[in-house]
């Protein structure tokens, strides 16, 4: 029986509203999709600004009350993703706007994209909380993004790499363009804790270990 009626519209975040397993709904588009602890690369540079960003939410948090998606947004996601242009110099789109389908459409919190050496895309999915659900989105549009026109081919972007995050805690999933699967990380980073490595992640899912 089929999860979605296909004489109705969806948009990624009516997914994360209707509560479906991520594992189904991938299904539903013809992906598979395992659990795992995912030991993503991680840049191996030099973080020359890392410990000012830590000193800086450490300095703000305890003034700030967490009780909204705009605010952990505001306060601790969009910190992480502006830092990771000063260390990856790629373009970012915020609400970005995709329609592959009926079925594959809405907005992307964040789609952060570089073109050099060659084009890596990563997505960026916020919640207030409910990160199980979170996934089940990002399964909806990480399947939109490898579909998409603009997206890079398979042979240049093998795996996309997403995540989902409250502001304090980081999860990851990659899809396996070639193998149509998915895996949904169960490990998880925590902000400002595990900022080192999370940025390590983040920055070499778009420009590699380096």
């Amino acid at each position: 029986m089929a999860l979605l009626d296909p004489n109705q519209s969806y948009t990624f975040s009516r997914y994360f509203e209707l509560g479906l397993e991520a594992k189904e709904l991938a299904a539903e588009f013809g992906y598979t999709l395992n659990r795992k602890v995912l030991n993503l690369p991680q840049f191996s540079g030099e973080l020359d600004r890392l410990q000012e960003l830590r000193e800086r939410l450490e300095e703000v948090l305890p003034y700030v009350p967490l009780t909204s998606e705009l605010a952990r947004r505001e306060i601790l996601i969009s910190r992480v993703v502006t830092e990771l242009i000063h260390y990856t110099r790629a373009e970012l789109r915020i609400e970005y706007p995709l329609k592959v389908s009926s079925q594959l459409q809405g907005s992307l919190d964040y789609l952060l994209r570089i073109e050099q050496p060659s084009t890596q895309l990563l997505v960026i999915e916020a919640k207030y909380e409910d990160i199980t659900r979170g996934f089940t989105q990002l399964v909806a549009e990480l399947a939109a993004i490898d579909r998409w026109d603009n997206s890079p081919n398979v042979s240049v972007q093998p795996i996309i790499v997403g995540a989902v995050s409250t502001g304090t805690l980081w999860q990851f999933a990659t899809l396996d363009r070639a193998n149509q699967h998915f895996e949904q990380g169960i490990n998880s980073y925590r902000v400002p804790e595990d900022l080192d490595p999370l940025m390590r992640i983040l920055i070499a899912a778009l420009k590699g270990r380096e």
